[in-house]
């Protein structure tokens, strides 16, 4: 019944529809509709990630109406209008839902494998930031509110470790130790954020690799999944590219051994990022490109540390310490980037 009322919105009926689960995203549900010769996505909004999502379709729709004036000619996958004309329809007691053309010829990729999907996609999501460089970043809503605020992600984790669970903070005094070791990224992400020279900007805020369209030869097409589109700095794109990119290992590896990074594919990042960026970054954001993977490792290990010490309220656990398990993952990463920082910073 519900998805009958969602295809009746927009002009199906869902006997003449085949709809089947898609990709592997965590906090959306999506569909593949087919309806002939014609296939979509549909998309249901989790709602309590996105408070507020009528700020989504909002947004969305500032970005289409900027690109389509000022580059008609960038690909741009945007939603497809109801019959009422709404980019975004609400089912009472189901939420909120939106329906995407799907791109013939184009696909997705969960695991990256080359230095060259890694540069198509830098080159992309640098694209992306740069074109939108003419919108006022004050302009945009803010879907999830201190999404990569490093700040408060630390003061969360303090206060875990003062009033979370007493006994997962005593078996984990040595990760707690670790974190805090590394105190100074925060205070670094601080003074950044006073610095007038390191520019508040349209940022994606969710760079990994399946958020970017490619086509039948790995070019890059598209990039998608726009809901965290919001005022941010570019640390959060670059440095998410190379959280997620640099090792061949996810966070949810527990032999530490494999943790490594692969220096190509950190150049792939630095080159196609740069070549689409060009001129867009000052120098102090230039010479804090390193410290992009820096913030964003250290932040994920504290949000993973802090959930742990929480009971698992937000992540939620598979197995017995997983959050604390990702969060040494994360923070091993962080050591091996670290170690290679005299070396990547001689490019700048």
């Amino acid at each position: 019944m519900v998805m009958e009322k969602v295809l009746a919105a927009y002009g199906f009926r869902e006997k003449e529809i085949k709809i089947e689960a898609f990709g592997k995203g965590l906090i959306n549900h999506t569909w593949k509709l087919v309806a002939g010769n014609e296939s979509y996505i549909l998309q249901r909004i989790n709602d309590s990630v996105f408070k507020r999502p009528a700020d989504i379709a909002y947004n969305i729709q500032l970005i289409r109406k900027f690109l389509s004036l000022h580059y008609p000619g960038y690909y741009f996958v945007a939603p497809i209008p109801s019959v009422d004309n709404l980019e975004m329809i609400f089912v009472e007691g189901q939420g909120y839902f939106r329906l995407f053309p799907f791109v013939k010829g184009s696909h997705t990729i969960d695991v990256l494998e080359s230095p060259d999907q890694a540069y198509e996609a830098a080159s992309q999501f640098g694209k992306f930031s740069r074109l939108l460089s003419g919108i006022q970043p004050a302009e945009l809503k803010i879907t999830i509110p201190d999404f990569h605020n490093l700040s408060l992600r630390y003061r969360q984790f303090q206060d875990g470790v003062k009033n979370g669970n007493k006994e997962r903070i005593s078996e984990s005094q040595s990760v707690i130790n670790k974190a805090l070791s590394h105190a100074d990224i925060v205070k670094t992400f601080e003074q950044l954020k006073s610095n007038p020279s390191f520019h508040l900007r349209v940022a994606h805020h969710d760079t990994k690799i399946s958020n970017i369209l490619f086509d039948e030869d790995d070019q890059g097409i598209a990039v998608i999944d726009l809901d965290t589109v919001m005022p941010g700095y570019f640390i959060s794109d670059v440095g998410d590219m190379m959280r997620t990119y640099l090792s061949p290992v996810s966070e949810e590896e527990k032999d530490l051994e494999k943790i490594i990074i692969r220096d190509d594919f950190y150049k792939a990042i630095e080159q196609g990022y740069r070549d689409e960026m060009k001129n867009e970054l000052s120098e102090a954001e230039r010479k804090h490109f390193f410290y992009a993977g820096q913030f964003m490792i250290y932040m994920q290990a504290l949000r993973f540390l802090t959930d742990h010490l929480n009971n698992d309220v937000y992540y939620g656990a598979k197995y017995p310490d997983h959050n604390l398990k990702r969060a040494e993952n994360q923070l091993v990463l962080l050591d091996r980037l670290m170690e290679k920082e005299s070396l990547y910073t001689l490019r700048l």
